[in-house]
């Protein structure tokens, strides 16, 4: 019988590799608390914060986790992110490595800024 698919973060996080669940949450506190108003939805498999465009999203894999504020929410902290391993628009964190839990709230709290800042111009 086929697993049934995750309809929210809680139920996304349940699903994910038990070795990366702490880290999960961790990060939904995060995001949450960046973003208490943003809808919280899952898309195309992923969990996504909306507000009302797109703010950021992560998700779960065998080892790490990625966290995705796009290519312009991570370009002011290009210099901070030299040591992670990034993508053009995410951040990956292996589960055996701990959370970066300050550069990814400064990263989550610019990104809603800027997002809030563009309200009228098309920003994704």
């Amino acid at each position: 019988m086929p697993r049934k698919r995750p309809t929210t973060i809680a139920e996304y996080i349940r699903a994910a590799p038990l070795e990366g669940q702490p880290h999960l949450r961790r990060l939904y506190a995060i995001l949450k608390k960046a973003a208490p108003k943003a809808e919280e939805a899952i898309k195309w498999g992923t969990p996504f914060f909306v507000e009302p465009r797109f703010l950021f999203a992560f998700s779960a894999h065998k080892a790490h986790l990625n966290f995705v504020p796009t290519a312009a929410g991570l370009e002011p902290f290009r210099e901070e992110l030299e040591k992670q391993k990034t993508t053009k628009g995410s951040l990956q964190i292996p589960y055996k490595k701990p959370l970066p839990a300050d550069l990814v709230r400064k990263i989550a709290e610019r990104r809603v800024r800027d997002v809030r800042d563009r309200e009228d111009e098309a920003f994704w």
